[in-house]
């Protein structure tokens, strides 16, 4: 059918793992006016923040790693924990100021590693050549786990200018080859149904990423979300924005995985906005119904 994220965390670790998720307060380029200051069309970062994470406005680790471990405690014994820096862009900023967050990270007790989400422009040679020392080919055995997480978001680059990205699909590609040379996993996040795009679209967003040494893929549908661009967008004409019903997207997820490599590890299929952000699409299912739905496709129209 399909491989998951734990399958790839099993390969990994000897036991179960949990994403704990933080807020380093690093900022954006695309709002910070280094490269623009509107960001991309359909972000609002407050939709990624857990609430122990958004209540913390210290931007220290420590505390949230506390409260997010509390938090997951519920779910039962595990091996450990992997930090997940995960709102805005988090491998921007001094060097050795993200270290030293990095770090702080790892000597929380039961942290194995870390999981980074970043933009591919957004790498300096001398964070990589860290990466590789820390993490990588050149990091002593038995070093902490690390994937970094590359915003692709579309492989059209006519459409990475439509949502204000900037940056091009070859930049991804050359950082996310550049980071495998140098021993880092690395995954990559799509999203599907972004404006102008079609059928067509996606499964070449399939075709491009299975040519990239990914090994995890994480895909959302679009949504609008209040405090956006596109919000405003869809606001003035509903019809350029074109929004996935649960099963249109549901076979569009699909035919993309049948279309796609079939060694890499799928993160997640879509995404969860609070009810208070969300304007459209109001599909009311939680990941893990939508998961069924999907493997239900499967094993009616892909025995």
């Amino acid at each position: 059918m399909y491989r998951t994220l734990n399958e790839y965390l099993t390969g990994v670790f000897p036991g179960r793992v949990i994403k704990i998720a933080v807020n380093a307060k690093l900022g954006c380029p695309n709002r910070d006016g280094s490269i623009a200051r509107e960001g991309c069309i359909y972000c609002n970062n407050l939709t990624f923040n857990p609430g122990y994470a958004a209540t913390d406005i210290s931007g220290s680790i420590m505390p949230q790693l506390e409260k997010g471990i509390r938090f997951n405690s519920r779910k039962g014994e595990c091996y450990g924990y992997l930090a997940y820096f995960q709102s805005y862009t988090n491998t921007y900023g001094p060097t050795d100021k993200l270290i030293e967050l990095y770090e702080e990270a790892l000597q929380y007790p039961g942290v194995k590693g870390l999981v980074i989400a970043t933009r591919p422009d957004c790498i300096r040679p001398d964070l990589a050549d860290w990466f590789e020392l820390r993490f990588g080919r050149r990091a002593p055995l038995g070093h902490p786990h690390l994937l970094l997480e590359i915003g692709i978001e579309s492989t059209n680059d006519h459409t990475l200018e439509l949502i204000n990205r900037h940056h091009t699909y070859q930049c991804a590609a050359d950082c996310i080859s550049d980071l495998n040379e140098r021993g880092i996993d690395t995954g990559a996040h799509l999203i599907l149904g972004l404006p102008g795009e079609t059928e067509h679209d996606y499964l070449t967003h399939a075709e491009r990423v299975s040519a990239l040494p990914i090994k995890t893929l994480k895909l959302h549908q679009l949504q609008v979300v209040k405090g956006t661009r596109l919000a405003q967008m869809y606001r003035e004409d509903p019809s350029q924005i074109r929004l996935f019903t649960a099963q249109e997207y549901a076979e569009t997820v699909a035919r993309f995985i049948k279309t796609a490599r079939k060694e890499i590890f799928y993160d997640r299929f879509v995404s969860e906005t609070p009810p208070s952000m969300l304007i459209a699409p109001a599909w009311g299912l939680k990941p893990q119904a939508f998961n069924q739905k999907l493997n239900q496709l499967f094993t009616e129209n892909f025995k």
